[in-house]
């Protein structure tokens, strides 16, 4: 009995610990982490911005939202470059309503920053990945969406970081930016979006929502969120089904080998 006792003290340590008392419950935590390599052009960083800020207000978005039982989710949204460069340009918010989705829109389009230096999915998922602790809020699901124009090059292997988050019940969506513009056409890959697929993504809901022209850039990150709030019910795009890194056939070091023949032998 002083076992059992025990385990179930030691059980509703472990969740308080898990979800703290004050925290505010929500459907989706999702943290938006978008691609500011300087493959990215001036253009394409506004084209980003704006997209994510007409999806975020969109009636289709409030009308996801509002579907859920809680009828609100968590938001932020993450710049994010080499393994050491991310930024938050808008923290943790709530948003329930027209007017708070409204209001998180236009941060993203108060103030545009410059470009960063290489690419690290990596980076990016371990630094999205951590915050999710202590944000204030307790999801039903907890979801990482990776935008981005090329593959990992830069910080450890993309699967490493990936797997990672997975293990933690937390679900990678993915948006790749399949687009032919400024300095990034030296690393573009005909099958980015099975580089997502293989490398980046994963979950038992994850997809990816391919965008082959800056045109369809605000349509697609609009479908996408709907996709991620509206649940595991939704038909996504492309599902992927993981399987373990090492029983993969496809080449999730093809950026670093990129990055090694283009630079490193210089």
């Amino acid at each position: 009995m002083r076992r059992l006792v025990a385990g179930v003290v030691l059980a509703l340590c472990l969740a308080s610990r898990a979800h703290p008392a004050g925290d505010i419950a929500v459907d989706v935590e999702l943290v938006l982490a978008v691609d500011v390599s300087r493959s990215m052009t001036e253009r394409e960083l506004e084209i980003q911005r704006r997209g994510y800020a007409e999806a975020i207000a969109s009636m289709e978005v409030h009308d996801a939202i509002a579907s859920g039982p809680n009828q609100r989710i968590a938001l932020t949204y993450v710049e994010w470059a080499g393994s050491g460069s991310q930024r938050t340009i808008v923290p943790w918010t709530l948003i329930g309503s027209t007017g708070e989705a409204r209001a998180f829109s236009a941060q993203l389009t108060a103030e545009f920053q410059q470009t960063m230096r290489r690419t690290s999915i990596s980076g990016a998922i371990d630094h999205a990945a951590g915050l999710f602790e202590g944000n204030g809020f307790t999801g039903l699901r907890q979801i990482i969406d990776v935008s981005g124009d090329g593959p990992n090059n830069d910080g450890r292997p993309v699967t490493e970081a990936r797997d990672e988050a997975l293990a933690r019940g937390i679900v990678i969506n993915g948006l790749p930016l399949m687009t032919r513009e400024g300095m990034g056409a030296q690393w573009h890959l005909d099958e980015l979006d099975r580089y997502y697929v293989e490398c980046v993504i994963g979950g038992p809901t994850a997809f990816v929502v391919p965008v082959t022209d800056w045109s369809e850039f605000a349509g697609a990150v609009r479908r996408k969120l709907v996709l991620e709030l509206v649940g595991p019910a939704a038909a996504p795009v492309v599902r992927a089904q993981y399987v373990p890194a090492q029983e993969r056939p496809y080449d999730c070091l093809i950026g670093e080998k990129i990055w090694h023949n283009l630079y490193e032998r210089n």
